[in-house]
């Protein structure tokens, strides 16, 4: 066994960096109940990135980690992380705590599908069966002509599920050169410079509980993303992406202690179908993956 192969500890990480994402989303839609704008919450949550990293990096003096080649690729990243989390934030603003996260368990239909659509890339029975079972829980959860949930929200909450997809065919072929803190690095400063143009229509002053919540957003965001890149550190991919839907259970928990909601019959009913659609897709990954790490195996036998 490797010695970076730790599967507990790396389940453990991703659980606690669910509980960080949750309390991001949580301190999100009560910054936007102080009267926050959105764009501004945005700004906070990318700049406040970048001193903690440049800190950390002048402690351990290893500021040699944020060398690039690849700017206009880390700037074109940024954009689409921005629109990310813009639409994320929305989802989360509009919708209730519990429906966005079960919105972006939605990752894996999109992996399944852009492949398919836009590369020719073949996806066999078991996929397709998932992403069918997939659609059926967002319908279901979605109520299409129904006003239990906002349909702006639906689709801004499916957008971020579907930009994270496309992100992070950009982040692998980033890591293969840059180091993953100058990824984070370079998705902060430049998600903080496109969104710097938007502060004069938006900023505004502030009370000293409402700094504590933006600041705690930046500190949240950044410890969540941290968190998730350890986790793929320590274990495989498969196995530490079940537990992003742990998510669940802490944007119920929050959405019942902050804001009194607890979820509507149609989250119960269609987010177990997500679920499972996207556990059907993980399990039939691994098992492809394992049986293409053996046949290349029994090749160089």
């Amino acid at each position: 066994m490797d010695r970076t192969d730790r599967p507990t500890l790396a389940i453990l990480i991703r659980i606690i960096a669910t509980l960080f994402l949750a309390t991001l989303m949580m301190l999100v839609k009560h910054a936007d109940a102080q009267g926050i704008a959105v764009p501004e919450i945005m700004f906070w949550r990318q700049f406040l990135t970048i001193p903690a990293l440049l800190l950390l990096l002048g402690i351990t003096g290893q500021f040699q980690r944020l060398k690039t080649q690849r700017i206009k690729s880390h700037a074109i990243r940024a954009i689409l992380g921005t629109l990310g989390m813009a639409s994320l934030f929305g989802a989360t603003i509009l919708l209730s705590l519990p429906q966005a996260s079960v919105l972006t368990f939605t990752s894996p239909f999109f992996a399944v599908l852009l492949p398919a659509l836009f590369f020719g890339q073949k996806a066999g029975p078991w996929r397709w069966t998932a992403v069918a079972i997939g659609f059926c829980g967002v319908l279901i959860l979605a109520q299409p002509g129904s006003q239990e949930i906002h349909p702006i929200g639906a689709l801004a909450g499916l957008s971020a599920a579907l930009i994270v997809v496309v992100v992070s065919y950009q982040v692998k072929d980033l890591a293969r050169t840059d180091d993953p803190l100058a990824c984070v690095f370079y998705l902060s400063l430049f998600a903080a410079l496109f969104l710097s143009l938007l502060l004069p229509f938006y900023a505004q002053s502030h009370t000293t509980y409402e700094w504590l919540i933006l600041i705690s957003i930046g500190l949240t965001g950044l410890i969540s993303q941290f968190l998730l890149t350890i986790s793929l550190k320590y274990g495989a991919v498969s196995t530490v992406l079940i537990m992003d839907y742990t998510l669940l259970l802490w944007s119920t928990f929050y959405s019942w202690l902050v804001f009194e909601n607890l979820p509507q019959t149609s989250t119960w009913l269609g987010g177990p179908l997500i679920i499972a659609a996207g556990i059907i897709i993980t399990w039939r990954e691994h098992r492809l993956h394992r049986a293409a790490s053996s046949l290349s195996a029994n090749k160089l036998d």
